[in-house]
């Protein structure tokens, strides 16, 4: 199969922020994932470079236009760069190849009576740079920019879009998915049941020369929507180029909803008119927010995504917006829900669990692949069943652009292959010879998980999914790692192969409360004198969070003789690194409940980071110091308060 996607074209009078970014990311997460299923693809973006604004943003940087448009555009490409953004193709509307396909298709349109000269009288929006409605407006003001329109008078070139209002309006009822979600479709047949008004399609040049010329007339340059749309045609070769013929059929527009309109109704007839069947879909989203107002450069609240991939890095970003934004709907920008996304799912779930994984196989098989054998037990069934719905779900959701239930689905495996961990204890497991082969079993479908869960990650985290896939001593084998078409389905990980020894995938982001000290100074008497004894109050002490925790894998700490590195799983999964080498064997621990201090602030121990402290009774038995781990005298849940 064949697929074209495009995002629009970004206009160049600001810096590219999070709502480009996100258009973008899933621009390209959608053409990795089609190209994942083996289908043939073309991924389009690129600048919108004329118009008033653009020439205003210009002189206020004491620019040239072309010289503004050149430096602007060049951030686009830096950015998507940054973003690990790889499209086959970067347009800008300043190409002369583009000048060439507008004046071509203008004149076109122009010769068969489609565009006439007329005098027009409208509430004109610098901002949307296109006229406005009564309709459209909310308490006299642009919705999108928030300020009155200007009413201006003058002679243009209109092209007769209501000639095909009864075409259009047909086509959108005949095609049900042309444009989605529904509720656009929806806003678009109302606003088409009121007459359509004709395009104006020109600015004289007495007032702007920053465009492409009309080719009928040179006193007039080209309105910046009907140059911008026809970029999806210059990018295949439009009329008569190879890609074109490939590519066109199948094209699907990719926008945020404040454009929908030009995109629904202005090219869909601008294509009719030139004879062309309209593009197949338009998939609309919602936007980003920032405490509850849309991102926007003129009210001020815009979020920069280098900032954003330095603070929390580019897979981190991508993952947190396409499982963050239900597709369709405006969605809320946080820090806190970026760091809570990224210590939650990332570090703890996936991350953890390849960390674990990889860990148990180089300790118990020798870092090599073991081959699965006996009978499969009901928690493999689980397991296996898991995927499989996984997979198809996958599948389902990607492939109509609910990305993050895409994510969800792929975040059961992660969840059930923790629990797996947990049910089978490869731990005790290692210690009993005659249970090799269930321990075997275990790990294979460990990896086999873990081989699935890169194959799925690829097109929201290529970065991870490749440093997965080096892990999993796969590399050469990409056919049966990164394909879904050889790949999506269980039993396919190759056993022999050696896994390689790999960083954590996730640091955590410190989020930890520091725990005050109390002021002394600015103490009374009887509170000073209890600090000066050492002693705390009831209020002091309950500063501190003692929370119940077990320990699930333990290792020594290499060049250390006293420090082991843990694995205990409260209400979530935490690394600890404690001083109890010379005291337990890590055998010993695993399973073992015990008191982890919650809300102390990670630190970093001979390299390895450390989320709490474990609470331990000190004793002395001959002479010699012994630490025994404070514990609780019958199970309880783990993450339980000690109160």
């Amino acid at each position: 199969m064949t697929a074209y996607i495009t995002t629009p074209i970004y206009y160049v009078n600001a810096q590219p922020h999070l709502g480009h970014a996100y258009t973008t990311i899933v621009a390209d997460t959608y053409s990795r994932y089609r190209r994942l299923c083996g289908d043939t693809v073309r991924f389009q973006t690129g600048t919108d470079e004329h118009g008033d604004k653009i020439v205003e943003a210009a002189e206020k940087e004491n620019k040239q236009p072309q010289e503004y448009v050149d430096a602007v555009s060049a951030m686009f490409r830096q950015t998507w760069e940054l973003l690990k953004i790889s499209p086959d193709n970067f347009i800008r509307t300043t190409d002369p190849v583009h000048i060439r396909t507008v004046q071509h298709i203008l004149q076109k349109v122009y010769e068969q009576g489609d565009i006439y000269f007329d005098e027009y009288s409208g509430l004109y929006c610098k901002g949307c740079e296109r006229f406005l409605t009564e309709k459209e407006l909310v308490d006299g003001n642009c919705p999108d920019h928030q300020t009155a329109p200007r009413e201006i008078t003058e002679q243009n070139y209109f092209f007769r879009m209501s000639k095909y209002q009864q075409q259009l309006i047909d086509h959108i009822q005949e095609n049900p998915e042309f444009i989605t979600p529904e509720r656009y479709r929806n806003e678009v047949l109302s606003f088409l049941s009121e007459p359509l008004e004709d395009l104006c399609i020109s600015r004289p040049t007495s007032r702007l020369t920053w465009g492409i010329p009309l080719p009928f007339d040179r006193d007039f340059v080209t309105y910046v929507w009907f140059d911008a749309l026809i970029n999806y045609l210059t990018g295949i070769g439009y009329p008569d180029g190879e890609d074109f013929q490939q590519y066109w059929e199948v094209a699907e527009h990719l926008i945020a909803k404040d454009i929908l309109k030009p995109h629904a109704i202005y090219w869909p007839t601008m294509l009719m008119a030139i004879g062309l069947k309209p593009y197949a879909k338009l998939h609309v989203h919602g936007y980003w927010n920032v405490d509850d107002t849309k991102m926007s450069k003129s009210i001020g609240n815009v979020i920069r995504p280098a900032e954003l991939v330095e603070q929390y890095g580019r897979d981190e970003l991508r993952y947190f917006v396409l499982r963050e934004m239900s597709f369709g709907l405006d969605s809320s920008f946080g820090h806190d829900a970026v760091i809570a996304r990224k210590n939650s799912d990332l570090a703890n779930d996936l991350g953890n669990l390849f960390s674990r994984s990889l860990a148990m196989l180089h300790k118990y098989c020798g870092g090599v692949a073991p081959s699965p054998g006996g009978q499969r037990e009901p928690s493999d069934i689980l397991l296996i069943e898991t995927a499989e719905h996984m997979l198809a779900d996958y599948r389902k959701y990607m492939q109509i652009f609910q990305f993050h239930k895409g994510l969800q689905a792929v975040w059961e495996l992660v969840s059930q292959a923790n629990k797996f961990i947990v049910v089978n204890e490869p731990w005790a497991l290692a210690k009993d010879e005659t249970k090799r082969v269930r321990l075997d079993t275990v790990l294979y479908n460990l990896l086999e998980s873990l081989r699935l869960l890169a194959l799925t990650i690829s097109p929201v985290m290529p970065e991870t999914a490749e440093k997965m896939v080096r892990g999993l001593g796969l590399q050469e084998k990409t056919d049966l790692t990164l394909s879904l078409t050889s790949g999506g389905r269980w039993g396919l990980f190759p056993a022999g192969v050696s896994m390689a020894q790999t960083a954590p995938l996730f640091p955590r982001v410190d989020v930890g409360e520091k725990i005050k000290k109390t002021d002394s100074s600015k103490a009374g008497p009887e509170t000073k004198k209890t600090a000066e004894e050492g002693l705390i109050t009831f209020e002091q002490f309950k500063k501190t969070e003692l929370r119940v925790a077990e320990i699930i894998s333990a290792e020594a700490v290499e060049k250390s003789d006293k420090l082991m590195l843990l694995t205990v799983q409260a209400h979530e999964q935490r690394t600890i690194v404690a001083g109890i080498a010379e005291h337990y064997s890590p055998d010993e621990l695993i399973g073992m409940q015990v008191i982890l201090v919650a809300n102390m602030k990670p630190a970093r121990i001979m390299g390895l980071r450390s989320e709490g402290m474990l609470l331990a009774a000190k004793s002395v038995e001959n002479g010699r110091e012994r630490l025994v781990l404070t514990t609780v005298s019958a199970p309880v849940p783990n993450g339980s308060s000690v109160a």
